[in-house]
Order: C-alpha cells, then sequence, then structure tokens
C-alpha cells in the first residue's frame, strides 16, 4: 500500500501537487487496501501530501475499529473527528505547509456542493481539478489484485457449471437468476459485482435487460451476465446458452459472435489499442451479416468496480498496458427476436491476452 501511496505522489509531482484530496471510495480503498471496511457510503475521505510519507484517512466511527485493525501496514494515520470533510481537508492543507502557490489536487468526481465548501475553506486559487488519476494507476493490477480476480472468477466459473445443470424450460428468468445469486453465495462470493442478467427470447436483445417473470421455452436462447466479488475484487462473465439446437439466424449469429470473441482474445496484448480491439469484433460481426448489431464498447476494465479502465471502445486510441484487466464481450441483438453475448475477462500482457475465465466456448444446449 506504501508503495501506491508513492506512486500517487510521483504523479502529483509531475502535476505540481502538494497535496491531493480522495474522495472516491474505491479510490480509497485501493490506496489504502483495506478490506472489509468500506461500504456504498460515501463516509471517507484521504488526504495524501507529497512530503508526508503518511498519508491521512477521514472516517467516522461506524467504521473506526475496522479500519485500526488493518492500519498497521497501510501507510495511513487515521482520523475520526466529527467536522466536515471540507473542515477536515482545509485542516491537513494547513497542516502539510500550505504557501503562496501550494495547490491542492481534487477528484473531478466530487459532488459540486463539496467543491463549494472546499472553495469557501482553501480558496479556488489553490484547488486544481484532477482527472482520472488514481483510476489510471489501479487499471494496472499487481500480482495481489490478480490473485484475488482469479478467486472470484474461479467462483463465477464453478457457479455456471452448476446453474447450467439446474435450468430446465417454464423456469422464470428471475428465478434463475436468485438460484445463480445463491450459488455464488454457497461458493464462497463475498458479495455480488453486480445485479444478475438473465434474459430469455427476445428480452435478451436488450444488453442490460433485469429477469422478470418470463419462462424460458423451447426454442429461446438465454442471456446469462454475472460475476462474483472477492476480497473487495470484481469478476465478469456471460454465457448464452440455448433451450433446445439453434438452427437458421440464431446458429449463424452464435457462429460469428463466438468468432469474434476468439479473434479479438488472440490478437490483444500491450500496445493494441481499445479502438483496435473493438474495430476488429465490429468487422467480424459485420462479415458475418451482423453489422450494426452489437451496440455498445467491446470491453472494460474490471477491479474493485465492475467498469474501469481501460475500455475497449472506438473512443480509447490509447495502447493497453500490461497488468490491465479487461472484458471481451461482443454481442448481437435482434429486437424482437434474440440477443446473446460470449464474455471472457482476462489480464493483458506483453505477449498476449491471459484469459482468466476457465468456462469454454462450445455450445451449451438444455
Amino acid at each position: 500500500m506504501k508503495k501506491r501511496i508513492k506512486k500517487l505522489q510521483k504523479i502529483c509531482r509531475k502535476q505540481h501537487l502538494d497535496t491531493f484530496y480522495v474522495r472516491d471510495t474505491s479510490n480509497i480503498a485501493w490506496l489504502t487496501g483495506f478490506q472489509g471496511v468500506f461500504d456504498d457510503e460515501r463516509a471517507h475521505a484521504a488526504f495524501i501530501s507529497t512530503s508526508d510519507k503518511k498519508a491521512h484517512l477521514h472516517t467516522d466511527t461506524r467504521y473506526l475499529l475496522a479500519a485500526k485493525k488493518q492500519q498497521a501496514k497501510s501507510g495511513f494515520k487515521i482520523d475520526a473527528k466529527r467536522i466536515s470533510f471540507s473542515e477536515w481537508a482545509n485542516r491537513r492543507w494547513k497542516k502539510a505547509g500550505a504557501i503562496k502557490n501550494s495547490y491542492l489536487g481534487i477528484e473531478d468526481s466530487i459532488s459540486l456542493e463539496e467543491y463549494r465548501k472546499i472553495e469557501r475553506t482553501i480558496g479556488h486559487k489553490y484547488l486544481r481539478e484532477t482527472h482520472d488519476v488514481i483510476l489510471e494507476l489501479r487499471s494496472v493490477k499487481d500480482n495481489s489484485e490478480l490473485a484475488y480476480m482469479r478467486e472470484a472468477q474461479s467462483i463465477t466459473d464453478e457457479a455456471f457449471q452448476l446453474i447450467a445443470d439446474q435450468m430446465a424450460p417454464g423456469m422464470t428468468e428471475i428465478e434463475v437468476a436468485r438460484l445463480l445469486d445463491d450459488i455464488m453465495f454457497k461458493l464462497g462470493a463475498d458479495a455480488l459485482a453486480f445485479p444478475t442478467i438473465v434474459a430469455c427470447g427476445e428480452n435478451g436483445a436488450s444488453p442490460h435487460a433485469q429477469p422478470g417473470n418470463t419462462k424460458m421455452e423451447a426454442g429461446m436462447c438465454v442471456v446469462m451476465d454475472f460475476g462474483a466479488k472477492k476480497h473487495g475484487y470484481c469478476s465478469d462473465m456471460t454465457r448464452t446458452v440455448f433451450l433446445g439446437q439453434p438452427s437458421g439466424k440464431m446458429l449463424r449469429a452464435w457462429e460469428v459472435l463466438r468468432s469474434a470473441n476468439e479473434q479479438v482474445e488472440s490478437m490483444l496484448k500491450a500496445g493494441v489499442t481499445g479502438k483496435q480491439a473493438h474495430e476488429l469484433a465490429e468487422d467480424i460481426l459485420a462479415a458475418g451479416g451482423f453489422k450494426g448489431c452489437m451496440g455498445h464498447a467491446l470491453g472494460h476494465g474490471v477491479g474493485l468496480d465492475i467498469h474501469e479502465l481501460p475500455v475497449l471502445s472506438i473512443r480509447n486510441s490509447r495502447p493497453l498496458c500490461s497488468g490491465n484487466v479487461v472484458t471481451v464481450e461482443p454481442g448481437i441483438y435482434i429486437p424482437g427476436e434474440f440477443g446473446m453475448r460470449l464474455e471472457d475477462m482476462g489480464v493483458i500482457g506483453t505477449d498476449g491476452f491471459d484469459v482468466l475465465t476457465a468456462t469454454p466456448h462450445e455450445m451449451v444446449v438444455l
């Protein structure tokens, strides 16, 4: 964790920032390395100075005991004084030796209300807005993070094998989703990485469909997008299963979809851009007769959050780096008919793409 603080301090120096104020909870979780401390409440702030070996965390008594247990190895001093975040930031800034032309970096994800409060206490001229500074650092996973993600993905893979054995025509989407969630928890998931998607028939044409009372029937395909969370880190996979042997357009779509997934995964490595990966998938889908049928980015980063940097999309012309964990998830969506998606998660390396998803791509027919 102290290495992470040093990395942030190094960037601050490059950007002529003397101090940095962090409010994004996932960013704070990454900097501290604390597990089982933070929840969905934005009840924490961190303060890093380039001249201080220690970083500082402001929290409240609800989290204090849990944080104190993990404090020793984090490089953080913990403060639970009952003052506002803006006042705490002001005090820390002054204690860091704030002088003329001493700038405080702030995340552009903070609320406008909080920005105004900090502006009133510190002064607009000393504030410098930053964008994705810690997210960029988080995008390259270290060995401990990769170990956690492999564990989360192992749970997800096993859950798919178990749910595929229990699914049957007549079950509803919501029944399958709840059963799948229960299986992941029984296998050791600490939480769900995101709300599970189960969509059958024409509902599958909506990439983020919410499971409902639609019953699975013969001739349908079923999109299942799900993931477990372990040690704070997410997994993410999608598989499409078929209720009976597909034919015609549905079979052709599956063959093209699988080809798009596998060809992209074969070309991914450090130096390839997200744009190149996305365009290859689109070209393969178009050549197979499904031009314009995806509609979303090919993939995204995964880590403490289910959507992180980098993205595999037409808008990302930056080279991928070794240690990036991304999904590859081409989809084909035909409104009024069906939808399907095939998603793996893996690690970018210097020579290729290490797929963490163990479930093979062979067609699953129930």
